[in-house]
């Protein structure tokens, strides 16, 4: 059984209907900081488990569960006089196989399915003194006390964690939540690791440990000092250790790496050291569901590698669901499982023909996350390009093109396998590309972005003149067509020597230069306080 669609209303960052469609196997969901990745991880473990935040959703009920506009225009309608109807949070996850205990129409489409319900709504039981509380202008916040939790399956019967078939384990490493010294992610997935008979065993070890703590000889010295002490009680006063509940030991539970505590261990460790175990342990490897969220969190490259892998292998014949903001992982998992948060609204990159999802997934350090979050792009072949055009974007716009939401990246020479991701997102894109002396192949080259396939979207942005000279280098003709020359040619050669501090008496000599040291000319042109007169090619991609 697996998840094929989320529907939510008005959890956190999600006022509207918002809803999300999940494949079998692995998907992975990327988007701008506040987009609502984790909560979209936090949606669907609490409708298979429950719990919120490791804890029971009933005990955790309060007001920033809610979407805060929905809130505020509540309680302005109260202030005005017309008071709206509290509102209310739905989560529904949709199904596959028709299980009749989970089957039927009870959720926002009436549609027949198998799935889970969960809102949390208003409690109507509470109505008459709410209705009290709203004519004498008392209420200042959302009366979380009047509301209660609604979990049912489809056929809207209520449910629990026991009852729904659908496992879940969710992986969350990015946040260190400590009690008592103790890290209680990590104490609870150690707990899951462990049989009702092992956590017997480690229950009366701890009372054993209480035993021998109390009846040692100082302590007990200490304990009848405190009592005489004591003037407000006749009753005997007693240090000792917490033991008044069933699993106290937990609470105590402190976690060693190689005699080190846990929590004094470097964050990437503590990172790789949880998900680890949350992977081997009996709920991840009996789920059918895993949530991974941000996986990459203070890891390095390689140690980011070897733990995507552990991932692939854990999670065989599992639906994965994964947040992340590195094109990194992205691109190791897969762009074919890629599902984009954008504005509330999804869309997926399941249709990257075979050879560039290969390609990125062998290449994994392109930065195509950068090209899925931004707002446009402008692509270009190399690291002095990429200088250049973002001066001249400052040149003309007064700010870096990162500023306004735009990215200058640099793909080599794997234009054609960043415009397919470009396509499918319909991503404004710009792509400045030397004509190398030979139009016709750059025009066979990208044919389905010109002419009357052109995109509306999609700019490829060249010199059509090409130029020729007498220049020789090691033999072979130059290359009058490159970034370079042009610059020299917008510039003129005086130009030219003033910005890079040189003082070539001839073309020829500036541009063997410029092409022996490519990236520190660009850096000159970069910093440069002249006014640069750029190609038309490149104002174009701007523009």
């Amino acid at each position: 059984m697996r998840i094929t669609k989320l529907l939510v209303e008005n959890f956190k960052s999600f006022k509207e209907r918002f809803e999300v469609e999940f494949t079998e196997g692995l998907n992975i969901v990327v988007g701008d900081n506040e987009a609502g990745k984790s909560t979209i991880l936090e949606a669907i473990n609490l409708a298979l488990t429950g719990f919120y935040i490791n804890r029971p959703l009933r005990g955790e009920l309060n007001q920033y569960l809610f979407n805060e506009t929905s809130v505020r225009n509540y309680l302005d309608s109260l202030k005005g006089g017309a008071p709206e109807s509290p509102p209310q949070i739905l989560i529904e996850l949709y199904l596959t196989d028709e299980e009749p205990m989970l089957s039927g129409d009870f959720n926002r489409d009436r549609i027949a399915s198998s799935g889970i319900h969960v809102s949390i709504e208003f409690n109507e039981e509470y109505r008459a003194e709410y209705e009290a509380l709203i004519a004498a202008g008392e209420l200042k916040t959302l009366p979380i006390e009047y509301y209660h939790v609604i979990w049912k399956s489809f056929s809207r019967e209520l449910i629990t964690a026991r009852s729904i078939p659908i496992k879940c384990a969710y992986i969350d490493s990015t946040s260190a939540r400590y009690q008592n010294g103790s890290d209680v992610y990590i104490g609870r997935i150690v707990k899951d690791l462990l049989s009702p008979e092992e956590i017997v065993s480690v229950s009366q070890s701890h009372r054993q440990m209480k035993e021998t703590f109390m009846g040692a000889p100082a302590i007990d010295a200490i304990n009848k000092k405190i009592t005489v002490a004591s003037k407000i009680t006749d009753k005997e006063i007693k240090i000792s250790v917490e033991l008044s509940s069933k699993n106290a030991w937990e609470s105590g539970l402190m976690t060693y790496l190689n005699e080190i505590p846990f929590h004094f261990i470097g964050k990437g460790e503590q990172s790789i050291v949880k998900t680890n175990l949350a992977l081997a342990h009996e709920k991840a490897k009996e789920a059918s569901v895993v949530l991974i969220e941000e996986p990459e969190n203070h890891l390095s490259h390689s140690k980011l590698n070897q733990l995507i892998n552990t991932i692939k292998v854990s999670c065989i014949k599992k639906q994965v669901i994964v947040t992340t903001h590195s094109s990194f992982v992205a691109n190791k998992l897969g762009l074919n499982s890629l599902i984009l948060l954008d504005n509330k609204k999804t869309l997926r990159l399941n249709k990257l023909s075979l050879g560039t999802w290969s390609f990125f997934e062998k290449i994994s350090g392109y930065d195509t996350l950068r090209l899925v979050l931004c707002k446009k792009a402008i692509l270009v072949e190399g690291d002095s390009d990429e200088l250049v055009v973002q001066k001249a974007y400052k040149d003309i716009h007064g700010a870096l093109p990162i500023e306004n939401c735009v990215e200058v990246i640099s793909v080599g020479i794997s234009f054609l396998r960043f415009l397919e991701i470009a396509e499918k997102l319909e991503k404004q894109v710009s792509v400045v590309t030397d004509n190398d002396g030979d139009v016709p192949a750059l025009l066979k080259k990208y044919s389905e972005y010109l002419g009357a396939k052109k995109k509306p979207y999609i700019d490829i942005c060249y010199d059509s003149v090409v130029d020729v000279g007498a220049l020789m280098i090691g033999g072979k003709p130059f290359n009058y067509n490159t970034l370079e020359p042009k610059l020299i040619k917008s510039n003129g050669l005086a130009k030219m020597n003033l910005v890079l501090g040189t003082a070539y008496l001839d073309d020829q000599g500036l541009q063997v230069h410029m092409r022996a040291n490519k990236t520190e000319c660009a850096l000159k042109v970069f910093d440069s306080k002249l006014e640069i007169a750029y190609p038309d090619y490149i104002l174009d991609s701007i523009k």
